[in-house]
């Protein structure tokens, strides 16, 4: 075997949602911020992700999560998300898992009943609270970073859909959500490329016309997911928390429980009130479990002519 490169890579899926983490074979990129240190992967080293994530080894339902050490000091271990398309600045599918890698291989001591971590994340810190027991860890509950509203019931012109009604959230990622039963859908298994086409536009159209930055860092910005969870999508649920609370339709403390198309359940709780610069916000917990699938080694042989992989429209929409 003449590989390039060796990326040791642990899987694992939360409720569903496939969060690979990245234990061994990349260096720390350069950065005084976690959020630096994504940026510099992705203006100049993105191909670690394309390797990763792209066709013939990943695909569009994949994440890559690689574990550093932090930069802020309050943090025990720093983590950047890669999707298939893009970098994130938090993910809660990729928490649970990259929580249940760290202690189940050991690489974080497992306390019991309880281990509480906290991540350096490009977004914010998170804080982690893992239920353990015998070796295992049961279940995984997040302090996400505050989540806020950017815009609620507006209108976007669809090509080919017409005018629909839009709210626009962040809980770590910016979210456009719309009534799905409104557009005729049901959210079951069959619906699922027709769901992903139809996000698609209407993601295209609502982060062309209605923009959203956000307030502390101008680098988070644009709508982005544009695919299907398998899971119920953690910093999803902290977006669409924030929006019911400003509805009035959910308070401080109530239980959220959101189901995925596949049936998996992630439970959110809005724990408290605040601002961020100005804005009305809340602080969310997000629950759920993870699993481990297994051990992977990753690399590229130097006469494979795709080393950064590829992507086909068949799966990929674009």
């Amino acid at each position: 075997m003449r590989w390039k490169r060796t990326v040791t890579v642990v899987e694992a899926h939360a409720e569903g949602e496939v969060g690979r983490v990245i234990i061994g074979g990349v260096m720390p990129p350069p950065g005084k911020t976690m959020f630096e240190r994504m940026k510099y992967l992705e203006t100049k080293a993105d191909d670690l992700r394309q390797m990763l994530l792209f066709d013939p080894r990943g695909g569009v339902v994949v994440s890559m999560n690689l574990v550093l050490p932090p930069c802020d000091p309050r943090a025990d271990v720093g983590l950047i998300v890669m999707e298939s398309r893009f970098y994130v600045p938090m993910s809660g599918s990729n928490t649970m898992c990259t929580a249940t890698v760290l202690l189940e291989t050991g690489m974080v001591p497992m306390q019991e009943p309880e281990t509480v971590l906290t991540l350096d994340t490009p977004g914010g810190l998170v804080r982690v609270t893992a239920a353990c027991r015998d070796g295992k860890c049961e279940r995984v509950t997040f302090r996400n970073v505050p989540s806020f509203v950017f815009h609620l019931g507006k209108p976007v012109e669809v090509e080919g859909l017409g005018t629909v009604t839009v709210d626009v959230g962040y809980g770590g990622m910016i979210y456009a959500l719309v009534d799905a039963e409104g557009l005729g859908f049901k959210i079951e298994p069959s619906e699922a490329r027709d769901l992903v086409a139809m996000g698609e536009r209407i993601k295209a159209a609502a982060a062309e016309q209605l923009p959203a930055v956000h307030p502390e860092n101008p680098g988070i910005h644009t709508i982005k997911p544009g695919r299907l969870d398998r899971s119920p999508c953690g910093t999803g649920t902290s977006a669409r928390l924030a929006v019911l609370h400003a509805k009035g339709l959910i308070e401080e403390g109530e239980i959220f429980d959101h189901v995925s198309i596949i049936g998996s359940h992630f439970y959110g709780r809005i724990i408290e009130t605040t601002h961020v610069s100005g804005v009305p916000a809340v602080v969310n917990t997000i629950s759920g479990r993870a699993w481990l699938t297994g051990i992977s080694q990753y690399g590229v042989d130097p006469d494979d002519p795709y080393p950064c992989g590829f992507t086909l429209p068949d799966t990929w929409f674009a």
